[in-house]
């Protein structure tokens, strides 16, 4: 499925809605867009501009091809061994002009962020043999230079660092308007060289990339940037991160763009920061590995990151309680999975996951609070944890399963609800 052709079917299911007055891409745009589901505005400072369209777990399962409920487990069975081909050209080589990002419009979401941001494009870099794609914040600085966030020992990050001790720079381009597909393939932790063949076995199809100029291969999008990762330093921020807070400034990398291409009628893909489609891309994507982790050691029936979690520092592990001891394996396991989880909740097969009251019930009917709340101070979690202190704070891992040697006093008769 094409980046266009998942519009078209949200149209056709009248899933999307679509405006054709003018909205002004400095804050209007985000602030309608909020709370809102997929939006398509006509004339967002005259350009035409999308937001929302992977903003709910239904809507990213949808473009997977999947049941919402247990994407974890579907995930968790895809491979890294799609099939990548590379063709000559694409559409959105039909204009090539020079660098510019004025002609784009690029979204200032909130008052008080460091500038306007580019939030859904696909980073793609390369450097010599390795090539990887993944999302990376990008806060516009001038016509023709970008700040990017890159996270410490990325991917991305290690390959900056390596053509910088070389003293090179690093061939990128930006990717805005693709498949969904491989957005969420490049917004997934795969193993490295591999995002696009994993987009490839999501899709079950064969994914196509062009090479550009600075020799950096992109899929077919709306709007490309070609550019390259300097050695400058800028300073990026604040902005508004998954958890709706302010994130930090800090001194990151600039990246100075060469040329922009695009579509005809391009159509701008902007993500709202910490809206739905921030979450279910940063998010979801660590179920399928907490999943295959926590399956090592006890029977896995389904995992959830949960919305008040920021779909990112809650989840909740589904187990076939086997052995007492199955829920701490499980809340050990999950951490290992994903190094930002700050709380852990494990729970039977007998509790809906996707149901607040019903993991509620479980603490309520089936914690005891010295025996199965287990604490983990003083260790690494998330720098955009507001509670932590440099990343460093306390998780908790909770085993709400039933006593295996009493199983009596937990089956349900009623469910009141």
């Amino acid at each position: 499925m094409s980046f266009r052709s998942f519009l078209e079917d949200l149209r056709a299911d009248g899933v999307l809605e679509e405006t054709h007055e003018h909205v002004s891409t400095e804050y209007e745009l985000a602030m309608r867009a909020t709370g809102r589901g997929p939006m398509l505005f006509h004339n967002a400072d005259g350009h035409v501009c999308c937001i929302n369209i992977l903003g709910s777990r239904e809507l990213l399962a949808r473009a997977l091809r999947m049941d919402a409920r247990n994407l974890a487990r579907d995930l968790s069975a895809v491979g890294f061994d799609g099939h990548v081909r590379e063709v000559d050209s694409s559409q959105f080589q039909e204009n090539i002009l020079e660098p510019d990002l004025m002609r784009l419009p690029v979204l200032r979401h909130f008052r008080g962020d460091g500038g306007r941001y580019i939030t859904s494009g696909i980073v793609v870099s390369r450097l010599d043999d390795r090539i990887n794609a993944c999302v990376h914040r990008l806060m516009v600085l001038d016509r023709n230079r970008l700040a990017a966030r890159l996270v410490p020992g990325r991917h991305t990050h290690q390959m900056y660092s390596r053509a910088i001790e070389t003293g090179r720079r690093l061939p990128v381009a930006i990717a805005i308007g693709v498949d969904p597909v491989v957005l969420i393939a490049a917004s997934t932790r795969v193993p490295e060289n591999k995002e696009f063949e994993y987009a490839s076995a999501l899709r079950g199809d064969v994914v196509e990339v062009v090479t550009l100029e600075n020799g950096v291969p992109v899929p077919h999008a709306e709007i490309v940037l070609e550019g390259y990762l300097t050695e400058k330093r800028a300073p990026e921020g604040p902005f508004v991160d998954i958890t709706g807070t302010m994130d930090i400034v800090r001194e990151e990398p600039v990246i100075e763009i060469t040329r922009i291409m695009m579509r005809d009628d391009a159509i701008y893909h902007a993500l709202l920061p910490a809206g739905g489609e921030h979450r279910m891309l940063m998010g979801v994507p660590y179920e399928p590995l907490i999943y295959r982790e926590a399956s090592k050691v006890v029977r896995v029936r389904n995992v959830l990151l949960t919305e008040g979690g920021c779909t990112y520092f809650h989840a909740v592990v589904q187990i076939e309680k086997q052995e007492e001891e199955d829920g701490l394996k499980a809340i050990q396991a999950a951490m290992a999975a994903h190094g930002s989880l700050k709380h852990v909740l494990v729970v039977d097969t007998d509790i809906d996951i996707h149901d607040p009251r019903e993991l509620e019930y479980a603490i309520a009917t089936r914690v005891r609070g010295d025996q199965d709340i287990y604490m983990y101070p003083n260790v690494r979690g998330s720098t955009l944890d507001p509670r932590s202190v440099d990343g460093m704070t306390t998780k908790v891992g909770v085993d709400a399963t039933a006593k295996l040697d009493r199983l009596w006093k937990f089956r349900r008769v009623v469910r009141p609800w």
